[in-house]
């Protein structure tokens, strides 16, 4: 997982304005430190299904997916794994 969160890191370091004084933990949510907004989410969820090959339902476009580095590399895997699962 750790290959997918450089991935994530790389693409917020590069996309969006990270204060390198922040500090920027995995576990912190990109919307508290006020890194990603409404346009932001929609921007990293295209970035979650090019980057990774997966689709993004509506239903799973929620806070819970998207709040943190975590939370994205969470959902990209178990994304991946349900995917994997379907097409064996």
């Amino acid at each position: 997982m750790s290959d997918i969160k450089t991935q994530i890191r790389s693409f917020i370091d590069k996309n969006f304005m990270v204060p390198a004084s922040l500090g920027l933990k995995d576990s912190d949510s990109l919307l508290d430190h006020q890194i990603v907004d409404s346009t932001g989410f929609l921007e990293l969820i295209h970035f979650v299904e090019s980057d990774f090959g997966i689709s993004v339902d509506e239903t799973e476009m929620v806070l819970e997916n998207f709040e943190s580095i975590d939370s994205i590399a969470r959902f990209v895997t178990e994304k991946r794994s349900a995917t994997s699962v379907a097409g064996a």
